[in-house]
């Protein structure tokens, strides 16, 4: 499975925080499973999530696109740098942190 398929199906039945700041905070209270990255995730936003998350250690998928790609593959009209997800409802995203 893709991504993206992965992406889209957790946009539909999963739940998930949406932005740097809430995303971190999913981070910091355990309640992420998982942190999706933009590729053009701007560095310093990047190394603070990647260090929180490997702290709790909280796999990080990178999604290989813009995050405009990424906001539009959530079906949004903005671009999304940064997701975490809480629960993955019936996407199977958790599987993409496992094949990276």
């Amino acid at each position: 499975m893709s991504v993206e398929k992965a992406l889209k199906d957790l946009v539909k039945t999963g739940v998930y925080a949406m932005g740097f700041k809430q995303s971190l905070k999913a981070v910091k209270a355990g309640e992420a499973k998982a942190i999706v990255i933009a590729e053009n995730t701007p560095p310093e936003l990047r190394r603070k999530l990647e260090y929180y998350a490997k702290l709790a250690g909280i796999p990080i998928i990178v999604y290989r696109g813009t995050r405009m790609d990424m906001g539009l593959v959530m079906g949004r009209r903005h671009g999304v740098s940064v997701l975490a997800v809480i629960d993955e409802g019936s996407s199977r995203i958790l599987e993409q942190a496992e094949e990276a």
